[in-house]
């Protein structure tokens, strides 16, 4: 898959992280109410300019920024790691942009990126109290495969 990921929505550009789109990552990752659900939050600025910039592949795993068309503005971002022919997902939008169909164009478009691209399958691991996202996955056609205690683990076979 190309070093130079971008994919285009109605409304969003999906593409790597710049410098100035961390601020605004911030903003809304350290907000820990509103990411109580997600893993990448409360750091420093230098940890996630760090995480986000440079030369991430997929295999390593890369987060992408949703950005808006109309004016530039971070909506949210996307998170892909690649295991063989299947592809790890996670997302998030910032809180004023939620419940706006951001997530579903961009992560609906990530998908059909995926398939074009070989991907046959795509995970997602959700704690089981993130109920939004557990509904947001069956909207997209994920299938429950495994529950426990803590988490679901979702597939999507493309």
């Amino acid at each position: 898959m190309s070093t130079n990921l971008e994919i285009h929505t109605k409304r969003c550009m999906i593409r790597r992280f710049k410098e100035s789109d961390i601020d605004s990552f911030m903003e809304y990752r350290n907000d820990m109410d509103w990411m109580r659900h997600q893993g990448l939050k409360g750091l420093t600025k230098q940890k996630y300019a760090d995480i986000l910039l440079g030369e991430k592949s997929l295999k390593s795993g890369v987060q992408l920024a949703i950005v808006s068309k109309k004016n530039g503005d971070l909506i949210g971002d996307i998170y892909l790691k690649q295991e063989k022919d299947s592809c790890w997902i996670g997302y998030s939008v910032r809180q004023s942009e939620a419940r706006q169909g951001y997530a579903y164009e961009s992560v609906n478009a990530t998908i059909n990126y995926l398939k074009e691209n070989g991907i046959k399958s795509i995970e997602a691991e959700v704690e089981n109290s993130n109920y939004s996202s557990i509904k947001f996955l069956n909207k997209l056609k994920f299938n429950c495969v495994h529950s426990d205690q803590d988490r679901k683990i979702f597939v999507l076979h493309l």
